[in-house]
Order: C-alpha cells, then sequence, then structure tokens
C-alpha cells in the first residue's frame, strides 16, 4: 500500500508555468469578494430581479408585477442585491427606484448568458 501512495505523490511538470507569475493571484481578501459575488449571481429570482431592472428603473411594485411575486419576497432579494453593490436607488416622495448599480451589472449577465446559451 505505501509504494502506491508515494507512487501518487510524484509528479512531472508537463509545461512551463512562468507565464503565471507574470499575472500575481489576486489577493485572498479579493478571491473571497469574488466568490461572494458569484454567490450572489447563484440564485434564479436574483437574477430575474437584474434582468429586469436591464430594462430600466422600477419600484419594487413593478418588480414584483412583472415577476408575479410579493413585494415581500422582491424586497429581501433587493436587500441581498444592494448590499453586493450590484443595485442602486434613489427615492422619490415615498417610493423608491431601483435599477442595476452600473453598466458591468449588465455585462456580466450577457456575457454569462452567452456563455450557458453555447
Amino acid at each position: 500500500m505505501k509504494k502506491n501512495l508515494e507512487k501518487l505523490e510524484v509528479c512531472d511538470i508537463h509545461h512551463n508555468h512562468q507565464h503565471i507569475m507574470t499575472s500575481p493571484m489576486p489577493e485572498e481578501d479579493t478571491i473571497l469578494r469574488l466568490a461572494g459575488l458569484y454567490k450572489i449571481f447563484g440564485d434564479p429570482t436574483r437574477i430575474r430581479i437584474l434582468y429586469t431592472l436591464s430594462a430600466g428603473e422600477l419600484c419594487v411594485c413593478d418588480i414584483a408585477a412583472v415577476l408575479n411575486m410579493t413585494q415581500s419576497a422582491i424586497s429581501h432579494q433587493l436587500r441581498i442585491l444592494k448590499g453586493s453593490q450590484l443595485v442602486k436607488f434613489r427615492r422619490e416622495g415615498k417610493t423608491v427606484y431601483y435599477s442595476l448599480a452600473d453598466s458591468h451589472v449588465a455585462t456580466i449577465l450577457k456575457q454569462g448568458l452567452e456563455h450557458v446559451c453555447e
């Protein structure tokens, strides 16, 4: 049994990995934040909300109507999306309007869709 383990531990380097050193690995904190971002995108309801907002600014009532969901459920997901800086909001009187935080969010959605539709 020990001989088999010793064979498994031996690894020949097959490629020159010099190019890896020219583009350094991001800091651990940055990698964790990136993983967290993708975790946010892992929820179908949040993806639907983001796609809805990609058409333009909407209030919670409108998002709920488009997605056929309760305002409470939409509000809960919007809190998560705001906390992740994927959506922004503005207040007009008693109404709060939501929109995508920036063009990067739309780009992530578009590229992700292109990838899964290949």
